[in-house]
């Protein structure tokens, strides 16, 4: 790990006092009651699962009163320590959630799918991780003769999960199923009725490439150009092309149906709760430990905003490209206008994590 935290006062925070901190107390408590029920595991910046379980539970209780902006930000200010990164220059991205038509049967305009998890994917770790599987695998093939390297995805693409009973909704098209690839949910407005929410199962293993950063090169186009709009209007306009482009990236994404959540409220990311706008955000879950309240700055300001932001938000999702202690990705929300801000967001950003201060005590902060 390159970067190193080190502790600063919160005057230090800019723009902290100008937050709704009632917002991002709310945001917190999404997370709070996840940790509750199951802490999260700490990562390689140390921050704790269970001293934020502990922070956790005095959030919760803390709730159950009413709350104002002043004593959330008093919360925050007694419940955690700011530390920032020591050389680490910030880069954040947008996500969103697509919202797309889907069918549960398949037909001819209906006709691609996204497939449940196999169950011969199995997860890799160091204690089964087979010589010359490289480290970045997570993911492979359960054989007779021990793990190997899964399919890749131009080998499920052309038929290495046939009649496997997998399917799990057909989509219009591979530009619709790349786009959820690469978010990792959508909200399926299904053309039988009602609508399913699909999230994250599982991937193929293999590295992910970048096949934005493929048609630059290609096309000698600056990646400063590339927004997401213009590479699903590439996509659109070359069907002949698109393969090639799409199996540049080997790597395969598996996805579940989410059951009993408000369709009203966010997507339900890698940490198992549902995002929100504009406070959750997608980090290097190698390093950061979901739960954490992380402060963000942006050196300009995101699309149609008229100052940079910088707001108090929660790491509750991670990503393949989102790699590093101070890469992230902001969740800007769900459908097209969305996706249109999330496709223009490439800011320089700075990171600030609040660690959990280690047994604190509520009674300490809010006496009666």
């Amino acid at each position: 790990m390159s970067a190193k935290l080190y502790p600063i006062g919160f005057s230090e925070i800019p723009d902290w006092q100008n937050d709704d901190h009632l917002s991002a107390f709310n945001a917190f408590l999404v997370s709070a009651r996840r940790l509750i029920e199951k802490p999260y595991s700490g990562r390689g910046l140390g921050v704790s699962g269970e001293d934020l379980a502990s922070v956790a539970r005095s959030a919760v209780e803390l709730s159950k009163s009413p709350m104002t902006s002043h004593s959330a930000q008093v919360f925050f200010e007694a419940a955690f320590i700011p530390h920032k990164f020591d050389g680490a220059d910030g880069f954040l991205t947008g996500f969103f959630e697509p919202v797309v038509e889907a069918s549960k049967k398949r037909s001819a305009k209906f006709s691609e799918p996204l497939y449940l998890r196999p169950d011969d994917l199995v997860d890799v770790t160091d204690a089964n991780r087979p010589t010359g599987l490289d480290n970045s695998y997570r993911y492979g093939l359960k054989t007779d003769d021990g793990i190997q390297e899964y399919f890749d995805r131009e080998a499920i693409s052309t038929g290495a999960l046939s009649d496997r009973r997998l399917e799990l909704v057909y989509l219009k098209d591979k530009v619709d199923a790349f786009f959820i690839h690469v978010q990792g949910s959508a909200k399926l407005n299904l053309i039988e009725g009602g609508i399913m929410r699909v999230t994250y199962a599982a991937k193929s293993g293999h590295p992910y490439s970048s096949i934005a950063k493929k048609l630059c090169a290609d096309l000698a186009i600056e990646p400063a150009d590339m927004t997401a709009d213009r590479l699903k209007q590439w996509m659109l306009d070359n069907p002949d092309h698109l393969d090639e482009l799409l199996f540049h990236n080997r790597s395969f994404i598996f996805f579940e149906e989410v059951l009993g959540t408000d369709p009203e409220a966010g997507p339900i990311a890698a940490a198992k709760t549902p995002l929100i706008p504009h406070r959750s955000l997608a980090v290097d879950r190698t390093l950061h430990t979901f739960g954490t309240p992380i402060w963000l700055t942006t050196h300009e300001p995101l699309p149609e905003e008229d100052k940079p932001f910088a707001q108090l938000m929660i790491a509750q999702d991670t990503g393949s490209a989102i790699v590093g202690p101070s890469r992230c990705d902001i969740f800007i929300g769900s459908g097209d206008d969305a996706g249109l801000k999330a496709g223009r967001v490439r800011h320089a950003a700075d990171m600030i994590v609040f660690v959990p201060v280690q047994n604190f005590d509520l009674n300490d902060v809010f006496k009666s």
